[in-house]
């Protein structure tokens, strides 16, 4: 007597079927794995980026609707940016990058700068993207965790990540029906970081190895599916994601 087993596929409909997402600072890393993962739950992206070239690579990779390269710190680029663009679903902002440096060693007309930049970029981008974003859609932004572990030489980035989750619940009033959160991210093994460690890079990712409860590296991939995940649950706003492994609960 034989018997047969009938294995069942269940087909999942794509979650952004249909749907337009803008990524700025999307030719690498982070931003390059959202728009990634997001072609693959059926949407049509748009991306944006400083390094033209590479905007360029990723774009054919992707099939992009559209390519802008500049530099997401200026004001007048960015809303000259979205008067270009159609009705979109989703922006995700992950351009810029973050200062380290002790006290000794600032240049305060520099510094100065930098605070500000990544602020007034979030409220540039905000108010541009409720112009141009359906309702319900969602607006994204990269912060990080600096400001839960303070250390030498995090001064600027846990200024800039304490002050975002409170600017992400405000902008979520203010822009709504548009919904807007923010992922705080450790450590991600990106092209970014390897840039910014250097010759550190290997002993950083075996510490993280060997500490972290997750026992691996977050990559950009973990970030992009928590990014996803926010654009698909229309229930999230006015919230800060935090993504780091566990990073903040051990030593440094």
């Amino acid at each position: 007597m034989s018997t047969a087993t009938d294995t069942a596929i269940i087909h999942r409909q794509p979650e952004l079927l249909g749907q337009t997402v803008v990524v700025i600072g999307g030719s690498a890393g982070i931003g390059l794995e959202t728009a990634r993962r997001a072609r693959a739950e059926g949407a049509k992206v748009i991306l944006a980026a400083r390094n033209s070239e590479r905007l360029k690579q990723a774009a054919k990779e992707l099939e992009a609707l559209s390519t802008s390269a500049f530099d997401a710190t200026d004001p007048a680029a960015i809303e000259q940016f979205f008067r270009g663009l159609p009705m979109i679903d989703h922006v995700m902002v992950t351009a810029g990058r973050p200062y380290y440096g002790r006290l000794d060693d600032m240049d305060f007309s520099k510094t100065r700068d930098l605070v500000s930049e990544h602020l007034v970029q979030a409220l540039c981008v905000a108010r541009c993207a409720a112009k141009k974003v359906r309702p319900g859609g969602t607006l994204i932004f990269m912060g990080g965790t600096g400001a839960k572990r303070p250390a030498l030489g995090l001064s600027i980035a846990g200024i800039v990540t304490a002050a975002l989750p409170s600017l992400t619940a405000n902008l979520a009033l203010e822009i709504a029906p548009v919904r807007v959160n923010l992922i705080a991210a450790g450590f991600v093994d990106t092209p970014l970081s390897a840039e910014l460690l250097g010759n550190d890079l290997h002993q950083r990712r075996d510490h993280l190895r060997a500490t972290l409860p997750i026992r691996r590296v977050v990559g950009p991939a973990d970030v992009a599916s928590l990014a996803i995940h926010i654009m698909t649950n229309t229930a999230l706003t006015g919230a800060t994601y935090d993504i780091d492994g566990g990073q903040q609960f051990v030593a440094a």
